[in-house]
């Protein structure tokens, strides 16, 4: 796994999202911070039991803080447990695929998103991730990359979406190997939704669609029925009240232009109440997808196909309603060879080395920044 002349190297990704599912994604990837050279092996790690019973209560917390005066004082303990517990993921990720820690040029290291705050006129927004990227790098002995989202937020930006530049990537890529039937899109279904469209020389648009799975999850979890709707079958038995479907799909914040971005709290599982479980789960799963259609209107030319990455590829409801409520093709992202799982990890990786080499991470068109910047904060080892 010795770097090349061309100086593409092995970064690792780590990513934990809003979506709170317990695991800590972790990905290898080389590359040059431009093109994808390698993919190298991934997992989904478990955090501890003692981390995952911190999650819940630190977002609560965020929520009431809201960043009025000082941060909650559990922001502290939680940071220090879920770095460690990412440390020791990595080490026994890279012990058990044989490499050493010297092989890998830097980490980058997401962290957990507790609370967004997206600027509005006379706002300025403010974001907040837990991670502490010098303690990740002397645990691991690894440069690491963390921190990503505030020099967007403090230069105008929305902080959000990131992943753009590495979706291109894998645009070009499947553009090279299929150039009659490239996708036109990503659509990332985490805790959030997010859409990167690529139109060639016509450059990149990118936005928060709307929710992803957090108000479904979170309403199977109210009642009691699980962590999510598993491959959709809570959803599949019940009705979609079109009625209160329409209402949620007029909330003017889906017409508002893109660069836009969410808190995975600002669309709640709320939105469902008064509906049995069956109905709300399928009321929810709609609301999602019609978000997405709603999206794709803002965006000239509209694309004919989505592939669609993050968690909600894997529930087959969410996916017939993106069909229906969409009408473009809708692929998986093993569709085209990525690993859907992976992405968001991948992701981070070559983040990572795009701020090592001083290459942009953020744009006018996805964040909404003045003009392309890089970003996040370099913890030697």
């Amino acid at each position: 796994m010795s770097r090349s002349a061309n100086k593409a190297a092995w970064a690792v990704g780590l990513m934990t999202g809003t979506v709170l599912d317990g695991n800590i994604d972790i990905a290898l990837l080389r590359s040059d911070g431009k093109t994808i050279a390698a993919f190298g092996p991934w997992t989904l790690a478990p955090y501890p039991a003692a981390v995952q019973a911190l999650l819940a209560p630190t977002l609560a917390a965020a929520r009431a803080w809201n960043f009025e005066g000082p941060e909650p004082g559990l922001f502290a303990a939680t940071e220090a447990a879920l770095t460690r517990a990412q440390a020791e993921a990595v080490t026994a990720f890279l012990h058990e695929h044989g490499i050493p820690p010297g092989e890998i040029d830097v980490i980058g290291f997401h962290g957990q998103t507790v609370l967004h705050r997206a600027p509005m006129q006379g706002r300025p927004g403010r974001t907040r991730q837990l991670g502490d990227g010098a303690l990740m790098a002397r645990l691991t002995g690894i440069d690491t990359v963390h921190d990503f989202r505030t020099g967007d937020v403090r230069a105008g930006g929305q902080g959000a979406p990131l992943a753009p530049s590495y979706h291109v990537a894998l645009l070009r890529a499947a553009a090279a190997g299929k150039p009659a039937a490239q996708p036109g899109a990503v659509l990332n279904l985490g805790g959030v939704g997010n859409i990167t469209s690529w139109d060639g020389d016509a450059g990149i648009a990118a936005f928060d669609t709307g929710p992803g799975n957090a108000p479904l999850n979170d309403w199977i979890r109210r009642h009691d029925a699980g962590e999510m709707d598993r491959d959709g079958a809570i959803a599949a038995t019940g009705r979609v009240d079109e009625t209160r479907l329409a209402r949620l799909l007029a909330h003017p914040w889906l017409d508002r232009p893109f660069p836009k971005s969410l808190d995975r709290d600002d669309f709640t599982a709320s939105m469902a109440d008064g509906l049995t479980l069956e109905d709300g789960a399928a009321t929810l799963t709609a609301f999602t997808a019609g978000c997405v259609a709603r999206g794709l209107a803002l965006l000239s030319p509209r694309p004919a196909r989505l592939v669609v990455c993050g968690g909600g590829r894997r529930n087959p409801a969410l996916m017939r309603a993106l069909a229906e409520r969409t009408g473009v093709a809708i692929d998986s992202a093993e569709a085209w060879g990525w690993r859907g799982d992976a992405i968001e990890a991948e992701c981070f990786a070559y983040l990572a080395l795009r701020c090592r080499l001083g290459l942009p991470i953020s744009f006018p068109g996805t964040t909404g920044v003045p003009a392309p910047m890089g970003g996040g904060v370099l913890n030697p080892a």
